[in-house]
């Protein structure tokens, strides 16, 4: 049985991680940790996870003794704790976005903060990057929606079927954390669609890095929130570069035979839209429309659930990997609905 700790244990992400490998048949929470809540019972603050005998302790890097930790911290604090697990010889899974840019002045131009250590990780995206993640012991983790955006157009980039790509999401309220800023307060968010950082959110560099990879394609993007608690429905308006010949049809192939082996990407047919409550709680993204319209235009949608497939339930999807473990451990169940 591995055994897991997590460092920041207390927050949205951290509670899903408790959650899930709950029912993992190869994997086991040893140790949570949390400064605020040291002492006190997981059900405290989740109390989802009533029944369960873990308490919040004040974990110190260079004391913990796992086989896997998953650091759930604010970004700008994975990089302290990280490079002495890392001598201490503990695979480690990182939830925030410090290590998943490979220049170190794209994420210091966009996070505001200066990186202290090396990036020498992985991005953790098991459908691009799955021999490297099984390899390393860093994963970044990637952010909910360049996963939900890349998932939608990697196809694209890889086939260079396009040259523009302008993506706009829609995410729940559970986007901001257990401690939410006034934007996301209940009365502001209900009956209201609140787009914010419109030209400017951090994660557009990271799906531009990841897509540009393979094509040299532009990339803008803009999230919108919605008065949901969980979940990110995705559409990118992808446009075909000159002297490509594209139909839905033909779309459906590509996308078809890139994710055919993929145990967490499924593909919707007949112009289906994707719906956001039939992956609520689940580690799948799904992903359909792959309608094209006369300007040349792709419009395709996915949905995942931003706490699963786009934080925890990837996260244990790359702990199954570089333990060798079956992928799909301890993440096998459909979404919740209705």
């Amino acid at each position: 049985m591995v055994e897991i700790a997590i460092i920041g244990a207390s927050g949205y992400t951290g509670g899903e991680l408790i959650r899930l490998i709950h029912n993992h048949p190869k994997a086991e929470v040893k140790s949570i940790s949390s400064r605020k809540y040291e002492g006190m019972d997981v059900s405290k603050v989740h109390s989802n996870l009533i029944g369960s005998d873990l308490i919040f302790e004040d974990l110190k890097s260079d004391s913990i003794d796992a086989d896997v930790v998953f650091t759930a911290t604010p970004h700008g604090a994975s990089m302290k704790i990280i490079p002495k697990l890392l001598e201490n010889g503990v695979k480690v899974i990182d939830l925030s976005g410090d290590y998943r840019f490979r220049d170190i002045s794209t994420y210091e131009k966009w996070y505001g903060l200066t990186h202290t250590g090396e990036l020498d990780a992985v991005y953790g995206l098991p459908e691009i990057h799955r021999e490297e993640i099984k390899k390393s012991n860093l994963i970044a983790n990637p952010g909910c929606f360049p996963t939900g955006a890349i998932l939608a157009t990697i196809p694209l980039s890889k086939k260079k079927l396009v040259d523009r790509i302008v993506i706009d999401s829609k995410t729940g309220v559970s986007g901001g954390g257990a401690s939410p800023s006034e934007s996301f307060h209940f009365p502001n968010v209900s009956d209201n669609v609140n787009p914010y950082n419109v030209i400017s959110h951090r994660h557009m560099p990271e799906i531009q890095q990841e897509l540009e990879a393979f094509s040299n394609v532009r990339v803008s993007f803009t999230p919108h929130l919605v008065p949901v608690i969980r979940g990110i429905l995705t559409t990118s308006h992808s446009f075909i570069r000159e002297n490509n010949d594209i139909s839905s049809e033909k779309l459906i192939k590509i996308y078809k035979k890139q994710y055919k082996d993929e145990p967490f990407v499924k593909i919707l047919e007949n112009n289906e839209i994707p719906k956001l409550n039939s992956v609520r709680g689940s580690n799948y993204a799904h992903i359909g429309s792959f309608e094209v319209d006369e300007t040349g235009r792709i419009v395709i949608v996915s949905a995942i659930d931003n706490l699963v497939k786009g934080a925890s339930g990837q996260a244990i999807h790359n702990m199954n990997l570089i333990c060798g473990f079956n992928e799909t451990d301890g993440l096998n169940h459909y979404g919740l609905t209705p």
